[in-house]
């Protein structure tokens, strides 16, 4: 037994060892080799990739950049071209104007020339001229159309009211009363109680006066016009009858009518219905009417109501006030901020569509 076991420890030799672990240490060199070799190959492709991605987004932008230099390079000849054939034409007109001049020179120089002959020649291109003129500027004027007057808001901005700007007889309505001084009841009654001078400064007041000022420069060459303002009553803003009808074109009369407007200083109530009648006692009657308020009136025909004016009063007051318009007229509205009034809005709004009118409820940098 014990010779058995000694015989079977005798079979594991140093050599065998030796072996395995040569063995084994090759095999994990090859393993080895093998992940480095394979992590190696898919970093670059990984690299090689990136690397083409950047490239080809570079080659894209210098061809998108390349087709924009193009395009204006193409504008930039377009734009020369033109240029140049402009100048081509104007370059010939010189000379044509320059070789006319130079016969008349020479005429003049002659002396078998008909200087009575020559003058009538000449006085009679002056003429044709001065018609020419005069067609021009005719034709500028109906290009123009409704720009009797100028008016330049904030860099020269045009604005987009929708409002119907035509008519034969154009009325404007501008509220002058107490709240058109400001848009909250406590400023209100501050400014109220402050000297006129610095009431007509008032910021509500003036953005008031520059858009009836804007309404004039709007109005058709050829139509007629009439401005008043109302509170608790009704002032022209044009010296004589009230509803009589004044040609826009005077230009004069109406910068007199608008300096007249901005020297009106805020007061009072407002009454509606008075200034309704008697637009519609004008004859012929208004075909356009532009109201500038702020809110629902406060004041009928009996005079100041007693005590505090609640909004329905205002909206009966108002109700009885559109009884008396003209019939078919259109009223357009440009209805001001006013604190404590809530109805005003829907009510002009009605109003408006109504009558086939608009409404306008401006910025504060309108116009």
């Amino acid at each position: 037994m014990v010779s058995g076991n000694a015989r079977s420890r005798r079979g594991v030799s140093p050599l065998s060892l030796a072996f395995l672990d040569v063995m084994f240490c090759g095999f994990g060199a090859v393993i080895l080799l093998f992940l480095i070799l394979d992590h190696a190959s898919t970093d670059s492709n990984a690299l090689g990739n990136e690397s083409f991605e950047i490239e080809r987004d570079l080659l894209e932008r210098e061809i998108s950049i390349s087709e924009q230099d193009n395009v204006e390079l193409r504008e930039l000849i377009a734009a020369l071209t033109s240029e140049y054939q402009a100048g081509e034409i104007e370059a010939e007109d010189l000379r044509e104007a320059v070789e006319m001049l130079q016969r008349e020179v020479d005429l003049l120089n002659s002396d078998d020339v008909d200087s009575e002959q020559l003058r009538e020649r000449l006085v009679s291109d002056i003429e044709s001229l001065e018609v020419r003129i005069e067609e021009l500027q005719a034709s500028e004027l109906d290009r123009a159309g409704n720009n009797v007057r100028q008016f330049l808001g904030d860099g020269n901005r045009q604005y987009l009211s929708g409002m119907f700007l035509g008519g034969q007889r154009v009325l404007i309505l501008m509220d002058s009363s107490a709240s058109m001084l400001d848009e909250t009841l406590v400023n209100i009654i501050r400014t109220r109680n402050m000297p006129d001078e610095r009431k007509v400064l008032a910021p509500k007041w003036r953005r008031v006066l520059r858009a009836a000022d804007w309404i004039t420069t709007q109005i058709p060459v050829t139509s007629r016009y009439q401005i008043w303002t109302f509170n608790t009553e009704v002032r022209p803003m044009v010296p004589g009858d009230p509803q009589s009808w004044r040609e826009i074109a005077d230009r004069d009369q109406l910068e007199q009518a608008v300096a007249n407007l901005r020297a009106t200083v805020p007061s009072g109530g407002t009454n509606l219905e008075e200034v309704f009648r008697l637009a519609a006692g004008m004859s012929p009657p208004p075909d356009n009417i532009f109201l500038l308020t702020d809110g629902l009136p406060t004041v009928d025909r009996t005079g100041p109501a007693s005590g505090l004016v609640t909004p329905g009063k205002r909206v009966e007051l108002f109700e009885e006030a559109i009884e008396e318009l003209p019939p078919g007229v259109p009223v357009n509205i440009i209805l001001m901020p006013l604190e404590g009034d809530p109805s005003a809005a829907a009510a002009y709004w009605q109003l408006a569509m109504a009558t086939r009118g608009s409404f306008l409820s401006p910025a504060k940098d309108w116009p």
